[in-house]
């Protein structure tokens, strides 16, 4: 049976909405208490950096696995992509160092913050260097947000560096990978590459300082640490996937599922500090989601 072009971009969408609520559901979850756990017992830097070294070891094996390493010398040949995934990887370390910062701090309340923050960002690059279009109940949803965020940050009476990084570092990371012609696996690995020099360098010196906790902090701790890689490395996976498939902005609302996840975590579970204040700029964001989802659901029956 003979697929059209409109049911084949219907069946990339379904495919891209799947990759991207299990992304976003596993850094909204799992990646929180993984953090949680590993920086109770290791300093962020070396977090970070093991991070790197066991997402170049679990790519490697699977580019290995796909026979794919010429896709991967392609990509260092074509000087415009590989600018582009030089500065993707710089985004992504950033990141991850704050979302680091932020759970050690016990801060996961202001790392959600920043994840909620950036699907709006997503949606202004979308706007402003992809072309793409809000429909009336998609901006409106926008601005509920936005002024949501405001309210926090004038209640509060301080700029939230850390979710404004967080907030910034990955709005930016999503829009390069969305322009990068580079498959999943292709791209993770050349970014995680262009870093490791750096993680092999500070690993290194803590090994030589006698103050590093791999192997001399036991076995239990080295295999947390090499679980970095997997934990790393599939919801970054299922990210990128997704969005090639969907509209930036659609990504970007998607997005929401990681800091509701974070959210309950802290409050719930670590009982960090939520005032009423919180409780009505996170209301104004949740009905934001809302209003978004529902008119998502409008257009897609319509559709039909």
């Amino acid at each position: 049976m003979t697929v059209t072009p409109a049911e084949h971009e219907q069946r990339e969408v379904r495919v891209g909405l799947v990759y991207g609520f299990t992304a976003y559901a596993w850094w909204g979850l799992f990646t929180a208490v993984y953090m949680k756990f590993v920086l109770q017992r290791v300093p962020v830097m070396e977090v970070v950096w093991h991070r790197v070294v066991w997402c170049v070891v679990l790519l490697a094996v699977l580019v290995a696995v796909r026979r794919r390493w010429g896709t991967l010398l392609d990509v260092w040949r074509r000087r415009g992509t590989f600018l582009v995934l030089v500065a993707s990887a710089a985004l992504i370390a950033i990141n991850w160092y704050l979302f680091a910062r932020a759970v050690a701090s016990n801060q996961l309340i202001q790392a959600s913050l920043g994840y909620f923050i950036n699907p709006l960002l997503s949606v202004a690059l979308g706007f402003v260097f992809l072309g793409e279009r809000l429909r009336v109940a998609q901006f409106i949803s926008v601005v509920i947000a936005l002024v949501a965020v405001t309210y926090l940050t004038i209640a509060k009476g301080a700029v939230p560096g850390l979710a404004l990084g967080m907030a910034l570092s990955f709005g930016l990371y999503g829009l390069l990978r969305k322009v990068a012609r580079v498959e999943a696996i292709t791209g993770l690995l050349v970014e995680t590459t262009l870093l490791l020099p750096f993680a092999g360098v500070y690993l290194a010196w803590l090994a030589a300082e006698g103050v590093g906790k791999f192997v001399a902090g036991g076995w239990g701790i080295s295999l947390v640490l090499m679980v970095a890689g997997p934990i790393t490395a599939i919801p970054l996976l299922l990210f990128v996937a997704a969005a090639k498939r969907l509209r930036l902005a659609t990504v970007g609302f998607l997005q929401y599922l990681a800091p509701t996840g974070q959210f309950l975590l802290a409050v719930l579970v670590y009982h960090e500090a939520f005032d009423y204040r919180m409780g009505i700029a996170f209301a104004g964001i949740w009905a934001a989601l809302a209003l978004y989802s529902l008119d998502a659901v409008r257009v897609q029956r319509a559709r039909r």
